[in-house]
């Protein structure tokens, strides 16, 4: 039987795993962080791209966003890109979610995690079902977005910090792939190119709005830990 979570601050839920995940990347994330002229605590943005299997986290600084790291993607299951929109259907989400501190899982049974948020608004509009799409350890998964444990615990203490220190949530954005005018071009006979040029506008406004690039397509770039 799990016991309920202890509550810390503003709703965001912590277990003996997660305050000792965090107590133990806290030290090391300062350093790298300072390094990066950013500090522990600060906002996080989270951008996700299927077929790169990279998960971006972004700080803030000032007024923007800045890139602090990339982390390679276990899996998000086997059915390609493509946007979720059944239960059972094998597929992760795609499109913008933002996880409130509720939502961060620090009992999952795939070590840390936190949900998406999907159905958004977007997906209940369309009928789109399912329910507890993560972003999880365990480097397993038939729909959810898993990363390797050891990722998932730096990527989760950022987020816990950013919620504890007062963010009241943070944005996921999900990509079939990078948004690039060539990709574009190259899977325009997709059913789902018009919802890919929705999301590639928010793709745009975020870079627009934030003064970092992101890593080259398959950089395969890792934390700096």
């Amino acid at each position: 039987m799990i016991a309920p979570a202890a509550s810390h601050g503003r709703g965001l839920p912590s277990s003996p795993r997660s305050r000792e995940a965090v107590a133990r990347q806290k030290l090391p994330l300062v350093k790298s962080l300072c390094e990066k002229n950013l500090v522990w605590g600060a906002p996080i943005f989270v951008r996700i791209f299927k077929t790169e299997k990279r998960l971006e986290v972004w700080l803030k600084r000032g007024p923007r966003y800045r890139l602090f790291d990339c982390y390679p993607v276990c899996t998000f299951g086997g059915k390609g890109i493509g946007p979720k929109t059944r239960q059972g259907d094998g597929r992760a989400p795609e499109g913008v979610y933002r996880v409130a501190p509720e939502q961060m899982n620090p009992f999952s049974k795939f070590y840390l995690a936190f949900d998406l948020g999907y159905p958004n608004a977007y997906d209940r509009a369309r009928g789109y079902s399912g329910s507890a799409l993560m972003v999880h350890g365990g480097c397993a998964s038939i729909g959810c977005f898993a990363m390797t444990d050891r990722y998932m615990e730096e990527i989760y203490a950022l987020a816990y910090a950013a919620l504890n220190n007062g963010q009241p949530y943070f944005m996921v954005h999900v990509f079939p792939f990078e948004m690039t005018a060539e990709n574009m071009a190259r899977h325009q006979c997709s059913k789902w190119f018009d919802f890919w040029r929705r999301l590639k506008a928010e793709y745009d406004r975020f870079l627009a709005d934030n003064s970092t690039a992101p890593p080259p397509i398959g950089s395969g770039a890792g934390p700096s830990l």
